[in-house]
């Protein structure tokens, strides 16, 4: 009788697959979270976010004010008052800006990358603490906005992060990032475009060669 119990416990074991490690989910996103729920919802599709095809514009390589002024964008600047981590990407953290430039963030940073869902607000600012340029847009941009803002990050990558806005700003396309002066918690810096328009490249490119390479922390 000991050895047919014993028996039929292995076969319940096997069937359950009980006592064994979980395996990884497919598809984890940099935040090591499933991109897939319980519900099996697909992650959107690449093309569905930032369509290929599109045409970054030719540059004349603009002031960075004059350009930023051109596209109907304003700068601002925001004295940062912490660079402390926080152990839940999750955790409400009361930015000063819509998307944020600087502050409190998560232990681990954003990848850079252009990216089909957000990750966490407290991931990319850690990103800007790097020396990172984030770029911020819509996700209901026309189609041709989106393509061509994927051709623009394509063209010119460099510790830069591309993704969907999801942090309730005004803006249509937004760039922040994180000056290292003055020490020891340096200073956020926020380009707002209320719409999208071509010369909004001009802007964003004047940005990144003012600000991107310039964090608290110089990461690669």
């Amino acid at each position: 009788m000991g050895i047919a119990a014993a028996f039929v416990l292995m076969i319940a074991l096997a069937l359950t697959g009980c006592g064994g490690e979980p395996k990884p989910v497919d598809g984890a996103d940099p935040r090591g979270r499933a991109e897939t729920d319980a519900t099996d919802e697909k992650p959107p599709r690449a093309d569905a976010v930032l369509p290929p095809g599109g045409e970054a514009p030719r540059l004349a390589g603009e002031g960075f004010e004059e350009a930023a002024r051109a596209a109907g964008c304003k700068l601002e600047s925001f004295k940062s008052t912490s660079r402390g981590h926080v152990s839940d990407p999750d955790q409400e953290i009361d930015y000063s800006s819509a998307p944020p430039t600087s502050g409190k963030h998560f232990a681990t940073a954003a990848e850079d990358a252009a990216y089909l869902t957000a990750p966490d607000e407290t991931a990319l600012v850690h990103s800007l603490e790097h020396g990172r340029v984030v770029v911020w847009f819509r996700a209901d941009l026309p189609r041709d906005a989106r393509a061509s803002l994927r051709a623009f990050y394509e063209e010119d990558s460099f510790q830069t992060l591309l993704t969907p806005d999801e942090t309730g700003s005004e803006y249509e396309v937004a760039a922040t990032a994180w000056n290292r002066d003055p020490s020891p918690n340096g200073t956020g810096r926020l380009l707002g475009c209320d719409a999208f328009t071509p010369k909004v490249f001009e802007a964003l490119q004047a940005f990144k060669k003012r600000h991107r390479s310039k964090g608290p922390e110089a990461i690669p």
